[in-house]
C-alpha cells in the first residue's frame, strides 16, 4: 500500500515543502530511502525502526521505500523521522485514512523510545507554511513549540511523543495550537555605556554610527577601552521590530542555535568571531552550506578585534557583503543566499607592539609599522565609515567619578535619529543613510557652496574614492539627522572628514 505525507526541508534559511512516499510490498525485508537523503536521513532506519516498536506498534517486515519528492533537492535533517513513521503506520494499515491529512505538515527527529526530539529550522519552515494555501496545522517536537508560536498565521502543534502525533491526527487528542508571547527586546545583559570612563570622542563616534547603522575602525593601544566600547553599542542600537526579530531568528533557527530556552532573537546579535576563523565560518559555506558570522549578526553588530591578524581572505571576502548587504554561498548541490545587514566594528593597535603615539616607547621599527598597516587593503578601509583614534586614558579619567550619558540616554538620541530616516526612506527597502545609493545621496545629502569648497579640498588632501566621497555625505546627513537638521551643514560635514583623517596620511 501506498502513502504520503508532508513535510518540508531546508535549503541554507529557505524552505521547500517535501512529500514523504512510503511503499509497502511483499519480498524479501528491506529498508530504502531514496530522494538524495543525506547519511542523517538514511540514518532514520534504525531511529524509526525502534521507535515504533517501543510505541507499541509493529514494523512491517517487508520491503519498504521511501521516496523524498522533489528528488532533485538535497535533503538535509534528522527531522524526516516523524514523517517517515507515519507514512510507514499508513502504508501498512495500523492506522486507517487521516482525514485531511493533506492538510498537516510533520517535522520531528524520534528517539528510541518513540519520544520527539526538537530539529534545527523549525521557524523558516513555520513562515514558509504562510505561503501555502491548504497548511491547516504543523506538528514538532514540543520543545521547537514556542519557536513555530512566532507565526501567528500557522497553527502550530507541539508534542512529546509519536503516540500524542497519532492521537492528534485520529482526533484522539484535542490540543490547542501554541500561542504566541508578547516580543519585547531586552537590554538587562547589556552593558551600560556609562561605565565608561573618558574617550568621548569614541563614544560620539559610536553614537552617530548607531544611528546610521555606518561602519566603524578603533585604532588605539591596548587597554585604551576598544573592545569595552565595542560591547556596549548594541544597548545603544533601536529596539528590534517584529520583523527583524523574525528575520535575525530565521537564521539562528537554520543554525539550530535556538531552543526552548531560547526561542527567538530579541536583542541586537553582537558577534565577535576569533581572529582564526576560517572565511566559511565568517562568510557562510561548508559542505552543507550554512550561515556564518556576518549572517548570524543580522541586524546587530559585527564585531573583529585585531583586524589586521585576521587572515586576508576572510578580510577580503568581507568586501561584497559590506557592500551589497547579502552573501550568496556557491556549492555543486544547491546556492543559497544569506543576508548580511550588519555593522561591522573593528579595532586595531597602531602598530604590532601597539604602542605607536602613546607615552610608552614604541619597538616597531618602520618597516614593521608599515606592513601592519598594510594589511588592510585600500577598498576594505573605503567601506569604513569612521575611522576613530582612541587614545591611552590618563589617571585622572580613571579616577573620574562623574559618568556621562548612559546607554538610555543614547538609544533615545538615535531612535529618534533613525525615526527621521524611516521617514525619508519611507518609499524605499532600506530604512537608513549607510544603505542609501548614489542616487538617494545626490537626493538627501546636498550641500551649500561653502561645504561645497570645504569638501573639494578634503578630497583632494586625502585622496578620497568616489566611494569614500559619498559615505562622507553618508555620516554628515547622519550626524544632521541627530541635530533634526533639515540641511547638512558646514560644522556636520567638518566632522564626518574628521572621521575619515587616517586615509591616506594614515596609511602611507
Amino acid at each position: 500500500m501506498l502513502a504520503s505525507v508532508n513535510t518540508l526541508v531546508l535549503t541554507g534559511i529557505e524552505a521547500n515543502t517535501v512529500r514523504v512516499e512510503v511503499d509497502i510490498l511483499n519480498g524479501l525485508p528491506a529498508f530504502e530511502i531514496v530522494g538524495l537523503a543525506s547519511a542523517a536521513v538514511k540514518e532514520a532506519r534504525e531511529r524509526v525502526r525502534s521507535a515504533l516498536r517501543n510505541s507499541g506498534y509493529e514494523f512491517p517486515n517487508r520491503k519498504i521505500t521511501v521516496n523524498l519528492a522533489p528528488a532533485d533537492v538535497k535533503k538535509e535533517g534528522s527531522h524526516f523521522d516523524l514523517p517517515i513513521a507515519i507514512g510507514i503506520l499508513l502504508a501498512s494499515e495500523q492506522l486507517s485514512e487521516i482525514d485531511e491529512l493533506d492538510k498537516y505538515y510533520l517535522a520531528g527527529e524520534l528517539s528510541l523510545d518513540g519520544s520527539l526530539r526538537p530539529v534545527p529550522g523549525i521557524l523558516p519552515m513555520a513562515l514558509h507554511l504562510t505561503t501555502i494555501d491548504n497548511a491547516s496545522g504543523f506538528i514538532i517536537p514540543d520543545s521547537n513549540g514556542s519557536e513555530a508560536a512566532l507565526v501567528e498565521e500557522v497553527s502550530s502543534y507541539g508534542l512529546n511523543h509519536l503516540n500524542q502525533v497519532i492521537d492528534l491526527l485520529t482526533g484522539a487528542l484535542i490540543k490547542e495550537p501554541e500561542k504566541d508571547r508578547p516580543i519585547q527586546s531586552d537590554y538587562a545583559m547589556v552593558p551600560d555605556f556609562a561605565e565608561v570612563r573618558g574617550q568621548e570622542s569614541a563614544k560620539r563616534s559610536l553614537q552617530i554610527a548607531a544611528a546610521g547603522m555606518h561602519n566603524v575602525l578603533l585604532i588605539g593601544p591596548p587597554g585604551s577601552g576598544k573592545t569595552m566600547l565595542a560591547r556596549r553599542l548594541p544597548g545603544i542600537l533601536p529596539e528590534m521590530t517584529r520583523e527583524e526579530i523574525l528575520e535575525t531568528s530565521r537564521i539562528y533557527s537554520a543554525a539550530g542555535l535556538l531552543n526552548s530556552n531560547k526561542p527567538l532573537i530579541n536583542t541586537r546579535p553582537f558577534r565577535s568571531p576569533h581572529k582564526n576563523a576560517s572565511a566559511a565560518s565568517i562568510i557562510g559555506g561548508g559542505r552543507v552550506p550554512r550561515p556564518g558570522e556576518i549572517s548570524l549578526a543580522q541586524n546587530g553588530v559585527l564585531f573583529l578585534d585585531e583586524l589586521p591578524e585576521f587572515s586576508r581572505d576572510v578580510l577580503e571576502a568581507l568586501r561584497q557583503p559590506l557592500e551589497d548587504r547579502v552573501v550568496t554561498v556557491a556549492r555543486a548541490q544547491a546556492t543559497c543566499t544569506y543576508p548580511a545587514r550588519f555593522m561591522l566594528i573593528s579595532s586595531m593597535n597602531p602598530c604590532p607592539c601597539g604602542f605607536l603615539g602613546s607615552d610608552q616607547e614604541c619597538k616597531c621599527t618602520p618597516l614593521q609599522v608599515q606592513a601592519y598597516r598594510r594589511r588592510l587593503s585600500g577598498p576594505l578601509l573605503d567601506r569604513i565609515d569612521l575611522q576613530v583614534e582612541v587614545p591611552r586614558l590618563q589617571y585622572e579619567q580613571i579616577k573620574e567619578r562623574k559618568s556621562g550619558e548612559n546607554s538610555e540616554q543614547i538609544r533615545i538620541k538615535v531612535t529618534r535619529a533613525r525615526e527621521i530616516q524611516a521617514k525619508r526612506f519611507a518609499k524605499l527597502p532600506y530604512k537608513v543613510n549607510a544603505q542609501m545609493s548614489t542616487a538617494q545621496v545626490r537626493k538627501f545629502c546636498r550641500l551649500d557652496e561653502e561645504s561645497e569648497q570645504l569638501l573639494k579640498n578634503a578630497f583632494t588632501r586625502l585622496h578620497l574614492s568616489a566611494r569614500a566621497y559619498d559615505r562622507v555625505l553618508k555620516v554628515a546627513r547622519t550626524i544632521a539627522d541627530l541635530e533634526e537638521s533639515k540641511d547638512i551643514k558646514i560644522n556636520h560635514l567638518a566632522e564626518a572628514l574628521q572621521y575619515r583623517s587616517l586615509d591616506r596620511s594614515y596609511w602611507a
